[in-house]
């Protein structure tokens, strides 16, 4: 279920041109990744910043 809803944002953000998510798999191809492999680097890349959002949001404060 995760894994659906990172796959879901990181195919919006591929819609638009200009968003973090578009720049970062644009960057990942010109490396020399295929689609699939950069589609994946930017779920991973996704997948730290929802859990650093987490953590953040477990500290008492």
């Amino acid at each position: 279920m995760l894994n659906h809803a990172l796959h879901l944002i990181a195919i919006t953000q591929l819609r638009y041109p200009n968003t973090e998510g578009r720049i970062f798999y644009e960057r990942k191809l010109e490396e020399g990744k295929s689609k699939k492999e950069a589609i994946r680097s930017l779920k991973r890349r996704l997948s730290d910043v929802v859990y650093r959002h987490l953590q953040a949001d477990r500290q008492p404060g």
